[in-house]
């Protein structure tokens, strides 16, 4: 990969990590109310599913994944349940105060790699990054030195951003009506992603 290519590529993922999805919505919910070192557990289950996910398209699998009609709709419509499930918990949730020992290490990892692993629409952004910037004339492993390490800084970094702010807005809400209903927009935010997920193609189809 071109120095060039490499650019080009890293501004392709910094848009990719830092447009606000599920991912982002669970980190700031994560931040605010467990905090920002807890909710680094989060962070690492995204890293753990962004690797599965670069190591499955360097073998074509999540190729095979897209255009199999049947697989793309079983996950998206899991996915989508999931997360409207965790929204409508969210906002039902939303009046009971936070306690930051409430969750343990594993539900904050496994929630978090969930979140990032049944949303089909991470297929197509890990598709759209092979075809366009992995050269078919060099060896796939040569190139994925360079784009493992590019996609998981940058992955890491939004995401510990999202989380950070979480935390911040958790220090600062010190009134319980902005807490609560701050914690119902993410909750509804979570239910628009399960709604909007719900009604997607699969890449490469209208």
């Amino acid at each position: 990969m071109s120095f060039e290519a490499w650019i080009i590529f890293a501004l392709f993922w910094v848009v990719f990590v830092t447009t606000p999805g599920p991912n982002a919505v669970n980190c700031i919910t994560n931040g605010m109310t467990i905090g920002l070192r807890r909710s680094m557990i989060g962070v690492l289950a995204i890293l753990t599913q962004a690797m599965l996910f670069l190591l499955l398209s360097a073998f074509g699998i999540t190729t095979l994944i897209a255009t199999s009609e049947a697989a793309f709709g079983i996950a998206k419509y899991v996915g989508a349940g999931f997360l409207i499930y965790i929204g409508i918990r969210g906002w039902r949730m939303a009046g009971t105060p936070p306690k930051v020992d409430e969750r343990p290490p594993s539900s904050i990892y496994l929630r978090a790699f969930a979140i990032a692993t049944i949303n089909p629409k991470s297929v197509a952004g890990y598709l759209a990054a092979f075809s366009q910037f992995v050269q078919p004339d060099v060896p796939i492993w040569d190139q994925m030195v360079v784009i493992v390490p590019t996609a998981l800084s940058l992955t890491a970094l939004s995401y510990t951003g999202f989380s950070a702010l979480g935390a911040g807005i958790g220090r600062a809400a010190l009134g319980a009506v902005f807490n609560v209903w701050f914690r119902r927009i993410m909750a509804v935010c979570f239910i628009i992603y399960g709604l909007l997920l719900g009604s997607t193609s699969a890449p490469g189809r209208v």
